[in-house]
């Protein structure tokens, strides 16, 4: 039997970003609460991978 939650970086950030909380409504409004609760991490963002010099 395969597990059932098999994760991807894209998929994740597309479903639960910042810019796709920001379209909505709802969104704003999920936003909006965790700013006023004051969390560290508003959405879901993939680490950006350094720059190679």
């Amino acid at each position: 039997m395969s597990q059932t939650y098999q994760p991807k970086k894209r998929k994740r950030a597309k479903t639960h970003g910042f810019l796709v909380r920001s379209k909505s409504t709802n969104g704003k409004n999920v936003l909006r609460r965790r700013r006023q609760k004051g969390r560290a991490k508003l959405t879901v963002s993939p680490k950006h991978k350094k720059a190679a010099k």
